[in-house]
């Protein structure tokens, strides 16, 4: 069952699924292995980063609709790299990610300026 999804994003019932992360595919992470998401709002760089990262921590699928959003989702997981997202709608994601148990905050984020 599908509680999320605009083509990029998608929440499932055990994880959210980040398409065009890979070159060649998507990324699936349990919600259990969330340990926070940070709500953030995207600066300049931020939003015309398409695909990639710029500091080797923050990583961001592709998105070529990027350069029009204004916030962003940071996935803290165990290792070094963030998962960013920019779903279309980051508010019914955040509620979505909540609703499974993950811990959902909001501030600025160093790296998406």
């Amino acid at each position: 069952m599908t509680g999320y999804s605009d083509g990029r994003v998608t929440c499932t019932d055990q994880e959210i699924v980040i398409r065009h992360y890979y070159l060649l595919g998507p990324k699936h992470i349990r919600y259990t292995d969330i340990r926070q998401v940070k709500v953030a709002p995207l600066g300049a760089m931020g939003r015309w980063r398409i695909h990639g990262s710029g500091d080797l921590v923050h990583w961001f699928n592709f998105d070529p609709r990027r350069p029009r959003k204004s916030m962003a989702l940071v996935l803290y997981l165990n290792g070094t790299i963030r998962p960013v997202i920019t779903p279309d709608d980051p508010q019914a994601v955040a509620t979505e990610l909540a609703a499974h148990g993950v811990n959902v905050t909001s501030g600025r984020e160093v790296g998406l300026w």
